[in-house]
């Protein structure tokens, strides 16, 4: 019996970790979201194991298969901390043509792995119409710069290659109603850099909404020709008067990229040539919104514009004299919440009420303003009795139906029974009054605990303490003198003070060189380099950067007792930063090394440089 039960459970767990390893082995399929017709592009199933049989591809629509399936393999170990982990894999891979421009979906892929079939998912694939005016653009590139097709330098960059919309979500709208305003980018060139600031908008409330760092480019067919595209950044705007408001027109200053052709064959070859920066102006257009005033407004009316729900919560019912009452209004919903003030609730007069605490969970959307804000109402009964705490009503427009809507939450009788001590009491605050309030004038409070008594006769003037307040201060300066005496005496020779503090700014100014290289900007990132580089041998040398140049470096560094060797390898070093700005190839892999080579330059010459 206890052998059949070993046996039972030992099946079990092998089923279950059949199951399990099958559940973990997933089959992907990725593909462009967005091709132009003509253009070829890859189709890959990927599945994350290499035991498997009997894949089976989809039925293909609206594309030719070129080529396919291809299969290849892959296979990854990894240790780390005496952890073995290994990984492999099997991708499909099709190559695949656009043909007529529609959106195409192409279904879900099978492969069978441990005698059960894996299904990917289906994915959808939007094909543009080529350009009018050219071939298809070149794919949608990579965020934060190169987007684009590449430009020979000196062409001109006209202003359909690189422009910015400005479109509103709606052009008429009632007053307080949010309004979406997007900026978008259309490219056809190689975009590095765009800075643009949006101006203060009169008669707008404007919130900016938080989109990713990192800007993603993709495909867009627009007035005949396929651009890349990004959403540059959004505003919710919530017009605060009537009338024609208009947004103006912002400036942008925008960095482009265009490749010079080398007259050197092989250097063409190999390295394609190099790249020159051109700054370009870009102008958006003005944006007109006609603001509808709301209709005549109700006695209470909130100024709530949008949808809302109200809810009511109250913690007791049933309490004694001095004990607090906590009525708590949830409104949630959407539209101008920010803007929306507390609604009154009018307590019963033998309440103590103080002003509401509220806590505001709303979040910035593209439909504005949306969430809840808690109002916690704080009250203290003083007397005994049955009293009644009236609805609460809260009016607002409503945008769906276009007219004023009432909101009312439930009314709560509570009863209140005598507790110990009298209404006359001192009570803590609850929100932002004073921490203590005398609640009669004609009781005043009355000290508790210990009291300590001073003998009649006695005075701090001419006692001991009396003597130390003027002593103790003078004895404390004497000793500051002395210790700092020696600190305030180098700190007066200024060259021996940056020379000591030389290490400290370069260390300071790599930091942020540091945080450029993270942050990817190419041009600040060389500009603090070399300012860390340059000003470190000045500071060291106590001589002025002005003087300072590759010709005569190698003198001073001299005197200073720094060896030949390390000089050359210091003017490398700036040379290397100077030549990796407009250098082709990977920016990141060639900043990476000029940020370790300044790194270890500085630290070397810390150690070689006399003091």
């Amino acid at each position: 019996m206890i052998m059949r039960k070993i046996f039972f459970l030992l099946i079990t767990m092998m089923a279950v970790w059949q199951v399990r390893a099958a559940d973990e082995v997933r089959l992907t399929a990725d593909a462009p979201d967005v091709v132009v017709s003509g253009d070829q592009f890859r189709l890959v199933f990927t599945v994350n194991s290499q035991d498997i049989r009997d894949f089976r591809a989809p039925s293909i629509s609206g594309f030719d298969v070129l080529m396919g399936p291809s299969r290849s393999q892959q296979s990854s170990i990894q240790i780390i901390n005496g952890k073995r982990t290994s990984n492999s894999s099997t991708a499909f891979t099709y190559i695949l043509m656009a043909g007529k421009e529609g959106t195409y979906t192409i279904p879900a892929a099978s492969v069978e792995v441990d005698g059960r079939k894996i299904f990917s998912n289906a994915i959808q694939v939007k094909v543009l119409p080529p350009d009018n005016t050219g071939g298809p653009a070149s794919g949608s590139g990579g965020g934060g710069g190169s987007s684009s097709r590449g430009q020979v330098a000196g062409s001109r960059i006209t202003d359909s290659d690189l422009f910015i919309t400005a479109t509103a979500n709606k052009t008429k709208v009632y007053e307080q109603e949010a309004i979406l305003l997007t900026y978008k980018v259309y490219t056809l060139v190689n975009l590095r850099q765009l800075v643009g600031k949006m101006p203060d908008l009169k008669g707008f409330h404007t919130q900016e909404v938080e989109l990713p760092q990192q800007k993603t480019f993709s495909l867009e067919h627009y007035k005949g020709r396929n651009y890349n595209t990004t959403v540059w950044s959004q505003y919710v705007l919530f017009p605060q008067q009537t009338g024609k408001l208009e947004i103006p027109s912002i400036t942008f200053d925008g960095v482009v990229a265009q490749q010079t052709v080398s007259d050197d064959p092989f250097d063409a070859f190999f390295n394609g040539g190099g790249y020159v920066e051109v700054k370009k102006k870009i102008v958006t257009p003005k944006v007109t919104i006609n603001v509808l005033p709301l209709p005549a407004k109700p006695a209470g009316f909130s100024g709530g514009v949008g949808e809302f729900k109200l809810a009511s919560s109250i913690n007791a019912t049933d309490v004694k004299t001095n004990d607090a009452v906590t009525v708590k209004l949830t409104l949630s919903g959407s539209g101008n919440m920010k803007l929306v003030s507390a609604p009154e609730i009018k307590f019963p007069q033998d309440f103590e009420s103080y002003d509401p605490k509220t806590t505001d969970n709303t979040r910035l959307t593209n439909a504005g303003v949306s969430g809840t804000k808690v109002f916690e109402y704080l009250a203290i009964p003083r007397h005994a009795g049955e009293f009644k705490i009236p609805s609460v009503e809260f009016r607002y427009f409503d945008l769906k139906s276009k007219s004023y809507k009432t909101l009312r939450t439930q009314e709560y009788t509570v009863n209140v029974a005598k507790g110990k001590g009298n209404s006359e009491q001192v009570i803590a605050d609850f929100t932002n009054k004073e921490n203590v309030k005398l609640l009669a004038k004609d009781i005043r409070f009355i000290k508790l605990g210990n009291t300590s008594l001073v003998p009649k006769g006695e005075f701090f003037y001419g006692s001991l303490a009396y003597w130390l307040w003027y002593i103790i201060p003078v004895l404390s300066f004497i000793i500051h003198v002395i210790l700092y005496r020696k600190e305030a005496k180098e700190n007066a020779n200024v060259a021996k003070l940056k020379n000591k503090k030389a290490n400290k700014v370069a260390a300071k100014r790599m930091k942020l060189a540091g945080k450029l290289l993270s942050d990817n900007k190419k041009n600040e990132f060389y500009d603090e380099v070399l300012k860390a580089l340059w000003g470190y041998i000045s500071d060291k040398l106590n001589i002025p950067v002005s003087r300072l140049s590759k010709d005569n470096i190698e003198a001073e560094l001299s005197k200073a007792g720094v060896s030949d060797e390390l000089t050359s390898d210091f003017i490398r070093v700036l040379n290397e930063c100077e030549f990796a700005r407009y250098a082709p190839g990977d920016e990141s892999e060639a900043m990476d090394k000029v940020y370790s080579a300044s790194v270890e330059m500085i630290s070397k010459m810390e150690n070689s440089i006399k003091h």
